[in-house]
């Protein structure tokens, strides 16, 4: 039985990119697992799709199979 985390993970994933600054998907997971034990790959890139959307963050790609994620500050 899983229970309801009372805090969204986008607001986690914003958090942690102020904190921290800007970092790469895989840096981002890892800081995400600390929160959220049982969070993948694929929650993660919804999240990010839906945040990079709304004007959120910005995606960028750096090689193959890594990307780059920065807060936009407004």
């Amino acid at each position: 039985m899983s229970t309801w985390k009372i805090h969204p993970v986008y607001l986690t994933i914003i958090e942690i990119l102020r904190e921290k600054g800007s970092m790469t998907d895989t840096e981002l997971l890892e800081a995400l697992r600390v929160f959220y034990k049982d969070i993948g790959m694929d929650d993660l890139n919804k999240n990010l799709m839906a945040m990079e959307i709304s004007g959120l963050i910005h995606v960028s790609s750096l090689t193959r199979g890594k990307r780059l994620i920065e807060l936009i500050e407004k």
